[in-house]
Protein backbone atom coordinates (compact mmCIF):
# COMPACT_ATOMS: atom_id res chain seq x y z
CA UNK A 1 0.00 0.00 0.00
CA UNK A 2 1.51 3.72 -1.03
CA UNK A 3 1.90 5.91 1.52
CA UNK A 4 -0.20 8.28 1.41
CA UNK A 5 1.76 10.90 3.85
CA UNK A 6 5.14 10.32 1.46
CA UNK A 7 2.54 10.63 -1.86
CA UNK A 8 0.71 13.72 -0.10
CA UNK A 9 4.44 15.77 0.48
CA UNK A 10 5.25 15.00 -3.64
CA UNK A 11 2.27 16.72 -4.42
CA UNK A 12 2.93 19.64 -2.30
CA UNK A 13 5.96 19.97 -3.21
CA UNK A 14 5.26 20.36 -6.96
CA UNK A 15 2.55 23.12 -5.69
CA UNK A 16 5.16 24.74 -3.48
CA UNK A 17 7.76 25.00 -5.99
CA UNK A 18 5.18 26.79 -8.54
CA UNK A 19 4.00 29.19 -5.50
CA UNK A 20 7.81 29.93 -5.05
CA UNK A 21 8.45 30.51 -8.74
CA UNK A 22 5.40 32.82 -9.05
CA UNK A 23 6.19 34.64 -6.05
CA UNK A 24 9.71 35.84 -7.92
CA UNK A 25 7.70 36.53 -11.27
CA UNK A 26 4.92 38.60 -9.27
CA UNK A 27 5.71 39.45 -5.64
CA UNK A 28 2.90 38.62 -3.25
CA UNK A 29 0.42 40.28 -5.24
CA UNK A 30 -2.62 37.98 -4.74
CA UNK A 31 -2.14 39.66 -0.85
CA UNK A 32 -4.66 42.06 -2.09
CA UNK A 33 -7.10 39.42 -2.94
CA UNK A 34 -10.14 39.66 -0.74
CA UNK A 35 -11.59 35.81 -0.23
CA UNK A 36 -14.26 36.04 -2.65
CA UNK A 37 -12.05 36.67 -5.56
CA UNK A 38 -9.99 33.93 -4.29
CA UNK A 39 -12.76 31.41 -4.23
CA UNK A 40 -13.81 32.83 -7.83
CA UNK A 41 -10.31 31.79 -8.58
CA UNK A 42 -10.73 28.37 -7.55
CA UNK A 43 -14.31 28.02 -8.69
CA UNK A 44 -13.26 28.58 -11.89
CA UNK A 45 -9.98 26.07 -11.69
CA UNK A 46 -12.60 23.60 -10.60
CA UNK A 47 -15.16 24.90 -13.61
CA UNK A 48 -12.34 23.96 -15.76
CA UNK A 49 -11.62 20.08 -14.35
CA UNK A 50 -15.39 19.22 -14.74
CA UNK A 51 -15.42 20.78 -18.24
CA UNK A 52 -11.88 18.23 -19.43
CA UNK A 53 -13.77 15.69 -17.31
CA UNK A 54 -16.86 16.08 -19.23
CA UNK A 55 -15.82 17.05 -22.81
CA UNK A 56 -14.62 15.06 -25.42
CA UNK A 57 -12.67 17.76 -26.97
CA UNK A 58 -10.16 19.97 -24.86
CA UNK A 59 -8.93 23.63 -26.60
CA UNK A 60 -6.78 24.47 -24.15
CA UNK A 61 -3.33 22.27 -23.44
CA UNK A 62 -3.29 22.32 -19.61
CA UNK A 63 -4.52 19.35 -18.03
CA UNK A 64 -6.41 18.55 -14.76
CA UNK A 65 -3.28 18.53 -12.57
CA UNK A 66 -2.10 21.69 -13.28
CA UNK A 67 -5.81 22.88 -12.42
CA UNK A 68 -5.43 20.83 -9.09
CA UNK A 69 -1.73 22.74 -8.27
CA UNK A 70 -3.93 25.83 -8.89
CA UNK A 71 -6.63 24.90 -6.58
CA UNK A 72 -4.41 23.71 -3.82
CA UNK A 73 -2.20 27.11 -3.75
CA UNK A 74 -5.57 29.49 -4.44
CA UNK A 75 -6.77 27.73 -1.10
CA UNK A 76 -3.60 28.41 0.72
CA UNK A 77 -3.29 31.85 -0.44
CA UNK A 78 -6.69 32.12 0.88
CA UNK A 79 -6.02 30.77 4.49
CA UNK A 80 -3.09 33.06 4.67
CA UNK A 81 -5.27 35.94 3.17
CA UNK A 82 -8.10 34.77 5.78
CA UNK A 83 -5.71 34.51 8.87
CA UNK A 84 -3.62 37.83 8.06
CA UNK A 85 -6.31 40.38 6.19
CA UNK A 86 -6.53 41.63 3.12
CA UNK A 87 -3.56 44.66 2.19
CA UNK A 88 -3.89 47.27 -0.09
CA UNK A 89 -0.28 46.55 -1.05
CA UNK A 90 1.73 43.42 -1.03
CA UNK A 91 3.45 43.07 1.74
CA UNK A 92 5.13 39.65 1.75
CA UNK A 93 8.51 39.08 0.73
CA UNK A 94 8.89 35.21 -0.77
CA UNK A 95 10.44 33.59 2.64
CA UNK A 96 7.38 35.27 4.73
CA UNK A 97 5.15 34.55 1.82
CA UNK A 98 6.59 31.14 2.16
CA UNK A 99 6.98 30.53 5.64
CA UNK A 100 3.35 31.17 5.90
CA UNK A 101 2.14 28.85 2.89
CA UNK A 102 3.89 26.42 4.73
CA UNK A 103 2.20 26.55 7.65
CA UNK A 104 -0.99 26.30 6.07
CA UNK A 105 -0.18 23.41 4.31
CA UNK A 106 1.52 21.32 7.51
CA UNK A 107 -1.69 22.41 9.58
CA UNK A 108 -4.15 21.04 6.67
CA UNK A 109 -1.80 18.00 6.31
CA UNK A 110 -2.68 17.28 9.71
CA UNK A 111 -5.74 17.58 9.17
CA UNK A 112 -6.28 14.77 6.79
CA UNK A 113 -4.17 12.47 8.54
CA UNK A 114 -6.83 12.46 11.57
CA UNK A 115 -9.71 12.04 9.00
CA UNK A 116 -7.44 9.89 6.89
CA UNK A 117 -7.40 7.65 9.96
CA UNK A 118 -11.12 7.88 10.67
CA UNK A 119 -12.24 7.31 7.22
CA UNK A 120 -9.52 4.36 6.63
CA UNK A 121 -8.38 5.94 3.40
CA UNK A 122 -11.79 6.07 1.88
CA UNK A 123 -10.70 8.38 -0.80
CA UNK A 124 -8.54 5.69 -2.19
CA UNK A 125 -11.58 4.11 -3.57
CA UNK A 126 -13.14 7.46 -5.55
CA UNK A 127 -12.99 8.81 -8.46
CA UNK A 128 -10.76 12.20 -9.65
CA UNK A 129 -14.76 13.43 -10.93
CA UNK A 130 -16.17 12.73 -7.38
CA UNK A 131 -12.80 14.50 -5.70
CA UNK A 132 -14.24 17.54 -8.46
CA UNK A 133 -17.48 17.32 -7.63
CA UNK A 134 -16.56 17.68 -3.71
CA UNK A 135 -14.23 20.99 -4.54
CA UNK A 136 -17.35 22.48 -6.34
CA UNK A 137 -19.93 21.72 -3.38
CA UNK A 138 -17.29 22.79 -0.97
CA UNK A 139 -16.82 26.16 -2.90
CA UNK A 140 -21.03 26.69 -3.42
CA UNK A 141 -20.95 26.36 0.39
CA UNK A 142 -17.43 28.96 0.94
CA UNK A 143 -19.76 31.55 -1.51
CA UNK A 144 -23.06 31.00 0.85
CA UNK A 145 -20.83 32.09 4.11
CA UNK A 146 -19.20 34.62 1.90
CA UNK A 147 -22.74 35.84 1.75
CA UNK A 148 -23.68 35.22 4.83
CA UNK A 149 -20.63 37.87 6.31
CA UNK A 150 -18.66 34.74 7.49
CA UNK A 151 -21.49 33.58 9.90
CA UNK A 152 -22.73 30.01 10.03
CA UNK A 153 -25.01 28.43 12.83
CA UNK A 154 -24.08 24.80 12.91
CA UNK A 155 -21.15 24.58 10.08
CA UNK A 156 -17.85 24.71 9.89
CA UNK A 157 -16.19 27.92 8.47
CA UNK A 158 -14.45 28.64 5.81
CA UNK A 159 -11.03 27.60 7.06
CA UNK A 160 -11.86 24.14 7.03
CA UNK A 161 -13.40 24.38 3.88
CA UNK A 162 -10.32 25.52 2.05
CA UNK A 163 -8.59 23.01 4.00
CA UNK A 164 -10.99 20.55 2.41
CA UNK A 165 -9.83 21.34 -0.62
CA UNK A 166 -6.53 21.63 -0.81
CA UNK A 167 -6.98 17.80 0.73
CA UNK A 168 -9.15 16.56 -2.32
CA UNK A 169 -6.79 18.14 -4.75
CA UNK A 170 -4.11 16.57 -3.50
CA UNK A 171 -6.00 13.34 -3.47
CA UNK A 172 -6.66 13.84 -7.30
CA UNK A 173 -3.35 14.79 -8.27
CA UNK A 174 -2.38 11.54 -6.11
CA UNK A 175 -4.76 9.35 -8.09
CA UNK A 176 -3.55 11.24 -11.59
CA UNK A 177 0.01 10.01 -10.64
CA UNK A 178 -1.31 6.58 -10.40
CA UNK A 179 -2.81 6.24 -14.10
Amino acid sequence: MPDTSTQYDAVITQCRDLFIKKMKDYGSAWRILRLPSLTDQIFIKAQRIRGLQQNEVQKVDEGQQSEFIGIINYCAMALVNLELGVVEQPDMDLEKATYAYDEKIKLTKQLMMDKNHDYGEAWRDMRVSSLTDLILQKLLRVKQIEDNKGKTLVSEGIDANYQDMINYAVFAMIHLGEE
